[in-house]
């Protein structure tokens, strides 16, 4: 249960950050755009990470951790969305 809460818990905004950089990126809007939700998951993974580690400590600062780590795996998928180049189909 210590990976699989946090796990879980970070599921539903990874996959809503995944959702809307693909419909950014299916919009041809500009990079600065399609990256700002991988921007603002890595922000909020460095915020939760800090709270854990430096604020509550012990077992439940290390599901914050978890939690961080978690939301960097899908701001990394996030990150190879947007800056994905486009096939041009001939």
């Amino acid at each position: 249960m210590m990976l699989g809460g946090p796990f879980l818990s970070a599921v539903i905004p990874g996959i809503l950050v995944t959702i809307l950089t693909w419909w950014f990126r299916k919009k041809e809007l500009s990079i600065l755009v399609k990256l700002l939700p991988c921007v603002l998951t890595v922000v909020a993974a460095g915020v939760l990470f800090y709270i854990g580690f430096v604020r509550i400590r012990g077992f439940e600062g290390a599901a914050y951790g978890f939690l961080a780590f978690f939301l960097l795996v899908f701001a990394f998928i996030s990150l190879l969305i947007a800056t994905k180049s486009p096939k041009i189909n001939k």
